[in-house]
């Protein structure tokens, strides 16, 4: 596994976002993925502060043509599809990562769970 997961109580988005800015600058992402690149690390590290007690670990690299974002938090309930049922709120993040990303995982084990998402590098990138 590439990369060393960074140690994260009290992450904030706005900290995970500058993160992925560093590694996304330093691989020269261009914009377009860049910018979704972001809105999934928002949406991962949002979901697991708001629903999950906070991020343990956080991680974004580069692969041969794509980008990967995991965020981990101390919850083993998996992410809902919106509206299920009606009442109940919610869900329209993961929606979201799961129609920007090409591909998400997770793992879960009894500290938590491990979303992944990968996002490929597209030739203009």
């Amino acid at each position: 596994m590439p990369g060393t997961p960074r140690r994260t109580p009290g992450l904030r988005c706005e900290d995970a976002r500058l993160i992925a800015r560093d590694v996304l600058s330093t691989h020269h992402v261009g914009t377009p993925l860049a910018d979704d690149v972001l809105l999934v690390v928002s949406e991962l590290v949002s979901n697991a502060i708001r629903h999950a007690g906070g991020v343990t670990d956080f991680r974004v690299w580069c692969l041969p043509g794509s980008v990967a974002v995991e965020v981990s938090d101390g919850s083993t309930l998996r992410p809902s599809p919106p509206g299920t049922p009606v009442e109940s709120p919610g869900g329209f993040g993961w929606l979201l990562v799961n129609r920007i990303a090409d591909r998400t995982e997770i793992r879960s084990d009894h500290a938590g769970k491990t979303i992944t998402a990968f996002l490929s590098l597209t030739p203009e990138d």
